[in-house]
């Protein structure tokens, strides 16, 4: 894999990140809305019964992650994303057959969350950190931009799919189009650009030799371990502003096409609104991501999130109204504060803690985050169950996010956070 300044690998990995990021997403959360009726119906479950094993997959995902993340260090994407693919397709596919809830439950909650947990965003954005430095915001962006996609493309094909063949054939559609997807993709998949005499960002030789890689340099030589990273309290602040800003993320999508037919709208239309949030998110990735390579994303993720949070807010009164206006215009929002979360959140994890380690650090985060995270659409349609309504419990979870978003802007400076441990892990 020779240097050529016209073409760098990295861009690549890319497209390889978009397209498993489609698949792992859309089958764990895009499609998910549009099986909860039907399967419930049919198998006679509660709507917190069918969501449990999404909440398990949290738990599953963050044990999943811990294991992987060092290894993705040493050995790169490429092996763990074919074994996931594997994993993930069998689960797809299984999961038509499903009778009983207990199946349900372990296809659903375990075996699929590991299969895409080993094809989608931890893997792929810890790759793209060792490609890209100064333009990993733009890199992260780009790859991200396959997690929207997938509320354009999925939600409206699996609901059409289930409405017109019903759900046990929908579920074989998402195998045979993951598999035929992500095989492609995982094979693209390298670990670094130095295994190949490479240079992150693309730099050439000659680029290098001017001290155009400093700041490359530099974030491999201030990275932090996994075990420096959990001796500073930064960590454990974006643990959990993350954590409180993402819980929003699962909530809405697993529950946005019940939510609205139990206010009396199509199932088309409310699919339609997972789409109109989809577009914005995906249309305005780059530009999130060319603003977090050339401004403090600080305040750019704290906006992220409270717009986010807000728009929930305003989906749930213009719902309440029957406002068609408001209601487009809330999930177009929503969509705008959607775009820049993952990129902001990859690109603040590795500002503070460097590339070199990057995997490990981030899979010792994912237990304390997703744990934050796995109650959430668990306990809203347990509400739901209860109360018959999800206002008040979708409103909780829009204050979580713009809590999120506050704490984030109370997170110390970088320069602060680096010299307060060295590479030693002891106080400087």
């Amino acid at each position: 894999m020779a240097s050529d300044a016209r073409f760098f690998y990295g861009h690549w990995l890319i497209v390889a990140g978009f397209v498993t990021q489609f698949v792992s997403v859309g089958a764990q959360n895009y499609a998910i809305g549009a099986f909860m009726v039907p399967m419930t119906q049919e198998l006679g479950w509660t709507r917190a019964e069918f969501i449990l094993p999404r909440s398990i997959g949290q738990i599953v995902m963050a044990l999943t992650g811990f294991y992987v993340g060092s290894h993705v260090d040493r050995r790169g994407a490429q092996p763990f994303m074919l074994f996931g693919l594997s994993v993930l397709t069998a689960a797809l596919f299984a999961l038509s057959f499903v009778q009983a809830w207990w199946q349900w439950v372990v296809l659903n909650g375990v075996v699929l969350t590991v299969g895409a947990a080993l094809i989608g965003n931890l893997v792929v954005n810890v790759t793209l950190a060792k490609w890209f430095v100064e333009k990993r915001g733009q890199a992260v962006a780009w790859a991200s931009m396959g997690v929207s996609f997938a509320g354009i493309g999925v939600t409206p094909a699996v609901t059409r799919c289930i409405d017109s063949f019903g759900w046990r054939v929908g579920w074989q559609a998402m195998a045979a189009a993951a598999l035929l997807l992500t095989l492609p993709a995982a094979l693209l998949m390298r670990r670094a650009p130095e295994d190949h005499g490479l240079s992150p960002d693309g730099k050439t030789k000659a680029q290098i030799a001017a001290g155009g890689g400093a700041r490359a340099q530099a974030d491999f030589e201030a990275s932090l371990t996994r075990q420096q990273a959990l001796r500073t309290p930064t960590f454990y602040l974006l643990v959990v502003a993350f954590g409180m800003s993402q819980v929003l993320i699962p909530v809405v999508l697993f529950q946005t096409i019940p939510f609205m037919t139990d206010a009396g709208y199509s199932r088309a239309t409310a699919a339609l609104m997972i789409t109109l949030a989809s577009v914005p998110a995906l249309v305005t990735k780059p530009v999130w991501g060319w603003l977090i390579d050339r401004m403090n994303p600080k305040p750019l993720a704290a906006f992220s999130a409270m717009l986010a949070g807000a728009s929930l807010v305003m989906i749930v009164f213009s719902v309440q109204a029957r406002s068609e206006v408001w209601e487009y215009a809330a999930f177009l929002l929503l969509g705008v504060g959607w775009g820049g979360a993952i990129p902001m959140q990859e690109v603040i994890w590795g500002s503070y803690f460097g590339r070199r380690y990057l995997g490990a650090v981030r899979s010792a985060a994912l237990p304390f985050a997703l744990v934050l995270g796995a109650g959430g659409p668990l306990l809203v349609a347990h509400y739901q169950d209860v109360t018959g309504s999800y206002d008040l419990a979708f409103l909780v979870v829009a204050g979580m996010s713009i809590a999120g978003g506050a704490l984030v802007l109370a997170l110390p400076k970088n320069t602060r956070h680096r010299m307060h441990v060295t590479r030693e892990g002891q106080p400087s």
